[in-house]
């Protein structure tokens, strides 16, 4: 008898997810043009912030068939968009500092909400439909950074950048169960927490602490 997956329940518009990718890929191209690339580096770069997420999601944790990105011609031409829309930021001379805060920060908690919702659609557990959100939303941002050889944000004590993507997924994952059917609501209420979360650490400076372990601190690094 054959077992047959659990048919999709939750399902939000595909323009989530083209509005995920764009303000992603917007973030990233801003990195590359801070970071002075050419126009085929700026478009890389908005590609893998816009796109790494999502392809984590659907190669990794899904396995539904071929990627979104691959699948609807909007989503790459969403990445485009931003590449050409940050190459005439740039002529405007912009603060791209604060520009990349703003659109990374959107883009956090809108895939957060999007990647859940997928992962829920593809039969997955509540906990399961959380991760899958957690790393939709970072795993752009994640490899961006490695290609600039940067740290990645969520590696590192700081401004609440990881746990506002789980506080919008998780949130996302809670509505929708308790009220099933507003999905979009759902997703407006999740998208915006964690939208806000995020921008009022910054604001606020709220930070995550460094943990280490006390006995090598006092022993200088020495064990034994």
């Amino acid at each position: 008898m054959m077992c047959h997956m659990p048919e999709p329940h939750i399902q939000l518009p595909i323009e989530f997810d083209v509005l995920a990718t764009f303000v992603s890929a917007v973030a990233g191209a801003l990195v590359a043009v801070r970071r002075r690339y050419d126009y085929v580096g700026v478009f890389a770069l908005a590609f893998v912030s816009g796109l790494g997420g999502a392809l984590l999601r659907d190669g990794v944790f899904l396995q539904n068939g071929p990627p979104a990105v691959v699948r609807d011609n909007r989503i790459l031409l969403a990445v485009l968009a931003a590449t050409l829309v940050v190459i005439g930021i740039n002529q405007l001379g912009r603060r791209l500092s604060l520009l990349v805060l703003i659109f990374d920060t959107i883009g956090l908690g809108v895939y957060a909400v999007v990647g859940a919702d997928r992962a829920q659609a593809a039969g997955l557990g509540q906990l399961g439909a959380v991760l899958v959100g957690v790393v939709n939303a970072v795993g752009g941002g994640m490899m961006r950074d490695v290609l600039t050889r940067e740290e990645p944000v969520i590696f590192k004590p700081g401004q609440l950048y990881g746990l506002a993507a789980l506080v919008a997924s998780a949130l996302y994952v809670a509505v929708t169960t308790v009220l099933d059917g507003a999905e979009e609501l759902a997703a407006l209420i999740a998208a915006v927490a964690g939208i806000v979360l995020r921008f009022l650490a910054v604001r606020y400076d709220w930070k995550t602490r460094p943990l280490y372990w006390k006995d090598w601190q006092q022993h200088g690094g020495s064990v034994g």
